[in-house]
């Protein structure tokens, strides 16, 4: 009998770490194994600005996990949180010769697709098959058992930074693990939380963290749109310390406590009370105040995500609305205020699909690292722990180069 493999995620965000071991049961369930959470240090808006202390977080949240499941971690599937995320569209083509198309020519076309101009400073992150289309003939969806000549295929090819996930990489090598491969934040979070309805009639995914909200846009059943904006949670809770001139520790608590969306739905005789700086003792602050102050800023991070939406030319292809997860997407009043800036329906999305250790993360703020541990089901990295540590890899281990590729579209195709 075939061992059920074992795949490990690792989200690294600006707020917390959180490391899930998981078996893969009856070839697409999830029992969760092992979890390690952590706050996070030195990461900023999905970028490294202190290797060491970041490392030293990933390593206290790869402890627990292997701790609490019992295995040792060798490696991990890894999110891409940084803003310096692009996305282009390209097309490969080859011939066929007038016999019958098969997956391998399928292989080809997305391989050639890839064979584009990627400057040197930045690195191919995904590709991702739009449609095909076989001797002229377009809007093929699996063009496998057709006859033709030339088949062509559209592609979604995401890229990021390289230096900012090179820091990625060697914080994780510090804490004693190798990269198997990086996901965008949104495309992990849409693995774990949307349903195939959505997928296919069209859906936008909006990832609310604590330094960056991240938007990706699925349409007939594919990724047509991703992108990573530089605002987040943190931006609100340091406009409520200014505001009401408090400690972002304490800020951070009020907003968790207090915190509301929508301005009109508070009354105005609420209040609480609070120690502002310099104070000896606490004060009675208005809660209008406090939303008023939110208020603004959620309202402008869901007018930039409405901007992102419309420059990607797909907004009036998205009946199936908006999924709103992430820590950010917890704050109530957060999916009425989406509602009404968007102008799409909008619903919170959690993680499901599940079983074993799920008491900590069945949360739309763990949504991203229960979706990189489905991308391990897809990518078949069925090693990921093994006895004993090898020796470090190469970098090129973490990158989606044409093996790594072809692997996850062997999962991803019929």
């Amino acid at each position: 009998m075939e061992e059920e493999p074992i795949v490990v995620g690792l989200d690294v965000g600006t707020s917390k770490i959180c490391t899930l071991v998981a078996r893969v049961e009856n070839g697409s369930n999830l029992r969760i194994l092992g979890v390690g959470i952590e706050p996070s240090k030195g990461i900023s808006k999905g970028i490294v600005t202190d290797t060491r202390a970041a490392s030293e977080s990933i390593a206290r949240s790869i402890e627990k996990a292997e701790r609490t499941s019992g295995f040792e971690i060798n490696s991990a599937i890894v999110n891409l949180a940084g803003m310096q995320v692009s996305s282009t569209i390209s097309k490969g083509a080859v011939g066929v010769s007038g016999r019958v198309i098969d997956q391998e020519d399928v292989y080809r076309a997305l391989d050639s697709a890839q064979a584009i101009a990627v400057p040197h400073n930045r690195e191919i992150v995904h590709v991702i098959q739009r449609g095909f289309s076989v001797d002229g003939q377009e809007g093929i969806r699996q063009p496998v058992g057709m006859h033709g000549f030339r088949m062509e295929v559209e592609a979604h090819i995401i890229t990021s930074a390289a230096t900012s996930m090179e820091n990625v990489r060697q914080c994780i090598t510090m804490a004693g693990i190798d990269v198997s491969q990086f996901v965008l934040n949104p495309l992990a979070a849409g693995e774990s939380i949307l349903s195939e309805t959505e997928r296919e009639m069209g859906a936008a995914v909006i990832d609310l963290g604590a330094g960056t909200t991240s938007v990706a846009i699925y349409v007939k059943g594919d990724v047509f749109h991703a992108n990573v904006l530089g605002v987040g949670g943190d931006l609100v809770t340091s406009d409520i310390a200014q505001g009401l001139r408090l400690p972002l520790e304490v800020a951070e608590e009020v907003k968790l406590k207090h915190g509301y969306a929508v301005l009109d739905d508070i009354n105005e005789d609420e209040s609480f009370n609070v120690i502002s700086f310099g104070a000896d003792h606490s004060t009675k602050v208005g809660r209008r105040e406090l939303v008023n102050i939110i208020e603004a800023r959620v309202e402008e991070i869901f007018m930039m995500v409405h901007q992102e939406i419309k420059y990607s030319g797909y907004d009036s292809l998205l009946p199936a609305g908006i999924v709103l997860t992430g820590g950010g997407s917890l704050l109530p009043g957060a999916r009425k205020l989406a509602n009404k800036v968007i102008g799409l329906p909008a619903r919170l999305g959690k993680p499901e699909r599940m079983v074993g250790l799920t008491d900590q993360i069945s949360s739309p703020a763990y949504a991203t690292s229960v979706g990189l541990l489905d991308w391990g089901i897809l990518f078949s990295e069925s090693t990921q722990i093994v006895p004993e540590r090898p020796g470090k890899s190469s970098k090129s281990n973490g990158k989606v180069n044409a093996d790594g590729f072809i692997q996850w579209l062997r999962r991803m195709l019929p």
